[in-house]
């Protein structure tokens, strides 16, 4: 049990403190090259500074993470991709409410996220580690399943929601992106986030700006490809 805490120390810092400060460069692309995703950074703007948010966000997935690591005794990317910034966020915002100062600045998020990192994932892997094995197959058989109805349709009809809520041209391109995501994909959330990012794009600069189109043309590149290696054209 101790080498698990060690090791899952170390594993929490280094992964939450490098996630965290990953997502928060993000907000300088494509000036400053960042290992964050899209889709964290769209959640994280989906939140809208509120640390509550961000705390509300993260403990949902929170939850389901820890089903997973007690069914599967493996993380879930949702540790590092959602938790994880989230309450980094959280934990900064409840001092300075200002996003500059804390979400945007890769070192605060990188402090934040190593302690935060250090936390969940020591819990979750001794969490683990201390759970029966037939409670596991009960995590397994009952839990999981839940965990897929949170990601599919919960998740895509928060996003959307957002989406709609943002206005009429975000609403638009979430709404439409959304729709070829979930034909080809199955998941709603990916064009959600991405239409997010195009419709606010068209809000600031317009559609004549080479941002807004080389985005365009990146995403609808993008979605012909998985597409085609999804054999989704064959299907018809």
């Amino acid at each position: 049990m101790a080498e698990v805490i060690f090791y899952s120390i170390i594993i929490g810092i280094l992964g939450g403190g490098c996630i965290a400060a990953g997502a928060a460069r993000m907000y300088y692309a494509p000036e400053v090259q960042a290992m964050g995703a899209f889709r964290t950074l769209g959640e994280l703007n989906a939140c809208n500074g509120d640390p509550i948010a961000h705390f509300s966000f993260g403990l949902g997935f929170f939850f389901s993470s820890a089903a997973s690591t007690v069914a599967a005794g493996a993380l879930s990317q949702d540790v590092l991709h959602r938790i994880v910034p989230n309450w980094s966020a959280a934990v900064l915002l409840l001092k300075n409410k200002n996003k500059e100062e804390t979400v945007w600045n890769p070192r605060k998020m990188m402090l934040a996220g190593a302690a935060v990192g250090a936390v969940v994932v020591t819990f979750m892997n001794t969490m683990a580690q201390l759970i029966p094995e037939k409670l596991s197959l009960i995590a397994q058989n009952v839990l999981t399943p839940a965990t897929g109805w949170l990601l599919n349709p919960v998740m895509p009809a928060i996003f959307w929601l957002a989406a709609i809520d943002a206005g009429k041209t975000v609403g638009l391109w979430g709404t439409m992106l959304g729709g070829v995501s979930a034909l080809i994909t199955g998941n709603a959330v990916p064009g959600i986030v991405l239409g997010i990012l195009i419709g606010k794009s068209a809000e600031e600069n317009g559609y004549k700006s080479k941002v807004v189109k080389i985005l365009i043309a990146i995403v609808v590149v993008m979605f012909i490809a998985i597409a085609y290696f999804r054999g989704f054209f064959g299907q018809f």
